[in-house]
């Protein structure tokens, strides 16, 4: 009952599992010992590949000494222990690649990292190509603009430029948001969220949409909280999920243990007070308090079967 709640409130992202296709898919993608292409591989090597970003916090971000941290990779952590478990490898190592917005997806269909642990929105459309697990944020399309500048919402944008990071729903939500409302926007693409950020500050773009939490996290991580601020409604709905290979019962399952774990022992809060209300290792505050949305279906996995028997 209560996993079946923890998964109702991800809304458009796609469970589609169907029966058939179930049985499918646990006979003919096995490897060896009986795992799945993924967990099979991960046995191999002794290692699970964990795709990081470099600019995207508290999910993904690089320390002073460039070692990748962050709430997702925390949660991937999670994961990749429950990954031990399954495989009877409990000492497996964790190889991290650098990914970008822009080939992030490529690189779980291309079989380069096994686990995508950023600030990538689960929707419908990417359902259809590569699987989530449960919800772990939500979030949505805002923009970041110079303090003084005169735009309390993106209609103040009419003819101006918008940076937007390459292969985001961001991107899309301001091209569907320019058609609806015949803005006139002068949509431009930066390669990550710093360089995004970046051109704004440089005066090379009037605003910066992305997801409110990244705005606040970039702000933060600058120390930037004079200079610039989030404005206007939300131009999108963004529920964030940690990435993996489609049409693998097996890791999914393995992947929605690790979360139930996590709810069962009532981790999942102050995991995500640590990111985002607590004073971030790299020094910045966010004080961004868990939305009620996301609190209930935390509550959700809590309620859900224990994994810990």
């Amino acid at each position: 009952m209560g996993q079946a709640l923890a998964r109702s409130v991800i809304g458009g992202i796609l469970w589609l599992a169907a029966a058939l296709l179930l049985a499918t898919a646990a006979s003919a993608q096995t490897g060896s010992e009986g795992l799945s292409p993924t967990l099979s591989a991960i046995k191999t090597a002794h290692a699970v590949r964990l795709g990081y970003r470099e600019s995207s916090p508290p999910f993904s971000f690089l320390d002073q000494s460039g070692r990748p941290i962050g709430y997702s990779l925390e949660l991937c952590e999670a994961i990749v222990e429950e990954i031990g478990v399954e495989v009877d490898d409990p000492n497996l190592r964790i190889e991290y690649v650098k990914v970008t917005s822009d080939d992030r997806i490529d690189a779980v269909l291309q079989n380069k990292i096994d686990l995508e642990c950023g600030s990538t929105t689960a929707n419908a459309e990417r359902g259809k190509r590569v699987a989530f697990s449960p919800l772990m944020f939500v979030a949505g399309t805002k923009l970041m603009v110079p303090k003084g500048a005169a735009v309390s919402g993106v209609a103040d944008l009419k003819g101006r430029t918008v940076v937007v990071t390459k292969g985001t729903t961001n991107e899309q939500a301001m091209h569907a948001v320019d058609k609806k409302l015949s803005l006139g926007l002068n949509i431009v693409t930066a390669p990550d969220h710093e360089q995004s950020f970046r051109m704004v500050a440089d005066g090379k773009a009037d605003a910066f949409a992305t997801d409110d939490i990244l705005l606040y996290g970039l702000i933060a991580r600058h120390k930037a909280q004079e200079y610039f601020r989030v404005v206007g409604d939300y131009l999108s709905y963004d529920p964030y999920g940690i990435m993996f290979r489609k049409g693998e019962p097996q890791l999914s399952a393995v992947v929605e243990r690790a979360f139930r774990k996590l709810g069962s022992n009532r981790d999942l809060v102050p995991l995500y007070n640590k990111w985002f209300t607590a004073r971030l290792p790299t020094g910045e505050r966010l004080n961004v308090p868990i939305s009620l949305q996301l609190e209930e279906a935390f509550k959700a996995m809590d309620d859900s079967p224990s994994g810990n028997n």
